[in-house]
């Protein structure tokens, strides 16, 4: 039996004897793929204690207000269990990598941040994210885009809000696959 080679392209693309390839799942967007007014919805994340655990251990922010669950109640003007911005953001980000720029993804340029409102253990959070601009480097395989994205709790109220200028990799001109050199 002759062993077949079979290229698998990460789009769908069709290949040169117009022939189609199996598309990969789980492949973050390139960024000739986005453009400006497009929204997305990241998959709701449940805080835990544990992922605050591990968070202030791992990044020293053993501040009482987080590792204290009696201070809100004696001292807090704001009641419960709060975590650090830093892990919501983290979590966030984490969704997004799993998702929209996972193996596109090249580097985090630029963020400007707000926090809104507390976050607590027991929080759901999830990301909406709008592209607000595209646009393709000086050498023409990666691109510059700008996202916006609130972070909403289970109420749906806005915790976060951050904007991201992230360079994304291109599709070469051969045959679709992700150029990210």
């Amino acid at each position: 039996m002759k062993d077949v080679v079979r290229t698998v392209l990460p789009y769908g693309e069709a290949g040169l004897s117009g022939e189609t390839f199996m598309q990969t799942l789980g492949l973050g967007f390139t960024w000739e793929q986005l453009s400006p007014g497009q929204r997305f919805r990241t998959l709701n994340r449940t805080i835990t204690e544990t992922d605050l655990v591990l968070f202030t251990g791992v990044t020293g922010m053993l501040e009482t207000i987080f590792i204290d669950r009696t201070f809100g109640v004696e001292q807090g003007a704001i009641k419960g269990q709060f975590v650090p911005a830093a892990l919501t953001y983290s979590l966030i980000e984490g969704l997004l990598c799993q998702s929209m720029i996972q193996g596109t993804g090249l580097a985090m340029l630029e963020l400007k941040q707000q926090v809104v409102a507390p976050v607590r253990v027991g929080d759901t959070v999830h990301g909406e994210i709008e592209v607000i601009s595209v646009r393709a480097t000086s050498k023409g395989n990666r691109g510059i885009v700008v996202s916006r994205i609130e972070v909403k709790n289970q109420q749906d109220e806005v915790v976060m809000t951050y904007e991201a200028t992230r360079m994304l990799a291109g599709r070469s001109g051969d045959r679709g696959v992700v150029q990210t050199a």
